[in-house]
């Protein structure tokens, strides 16, 4: 009877330590939403199609897993396990810039790739940054948002605007979710002074 009890003991151990275990945490997905400019052209500035290609990327920026940095170790990048974005930034700040230049009136039209049309205008960008910064002296998270943004007219490939936009954001408070918050904040400053350049030249 005693040795019965004992291999009953042993068969439960490991279904107690089972039990034990933490829950796995469940994975969180994000959007990057870019709210609507506060100026509007009267006049398109670009006056013809412009096409809006996917923005590029490198490395981990490029992926769907959320990236970080701390700030005393601001060359090292990580990726979150369990937080995602909707799609991958290229796609999703694409889609937000041309979202924001149409309400903006940039252009007489504006198209993507997809659309497979003749056009005057061609806007190619690139994401240097695009990660959540933490471990701030101050104990407050960031968010860093850095792109290139460049316009060229199709006939003749000229180049007729290139810069690289910088924005950095404070987060609400040390979450992911308020980094996302900051980070839309960021791209929606990048994206108004875009316009505002643009618009001068």
């Amino acid at each position: 009877m005693r040795k019965a009890s004992w291999s009953l003991f042993l068969l439960l151990v490991p279904a107690l330590g089972a039990c034990a275990q933490p829950p796995v945490p469940q994975d969180t997905f994000y959007r990057l939403e870019v709210g609507a400019p506060e100026k509007v052209l009267s006049v398109p500035h670009l006056q013809g199609t412009l096409e809006i290609e996917r923005l590029s990327a490198d490395g981990l920026t490029a992926g769907r897993p959320i990236v970080y940095s701390r700030s005393d170790r601001p060359r090292e990048l990580q990726e979150y396990h369990y937080h995602f974005w909707t799609e991958p930034p290229p796609v999703m700040l694409r889609d937000q810039l041309v979202a924001y230049l149409r309400r903006a009136k940039v252009a007489s039209a504006i198209v993507t790739p997809e659309m497979r049309v003749a056009v005057d205008y061609a806007l190619t960008g690139k994401i240097k940054r695009l990660e959540r910064v933490i471990g701030a002296s101050s104990g407050a998270a960031k968010a860093i948002v850095e792109l290139e943004l460049g316009v060229r007219q199709t006939a003749g490939e000229r180049l007729l605007f290139l810069d690289t936009y910088r924005v950095e954001t404070a987060a609400a408070a040390d979450t992911v979710s308020a980094a996302v918050d900051a980070l839309n904040e960021g791209l929606n400053r990048v994206f108004a002074l875009f316009v505002a350049d643009l618009s001068k030249n």
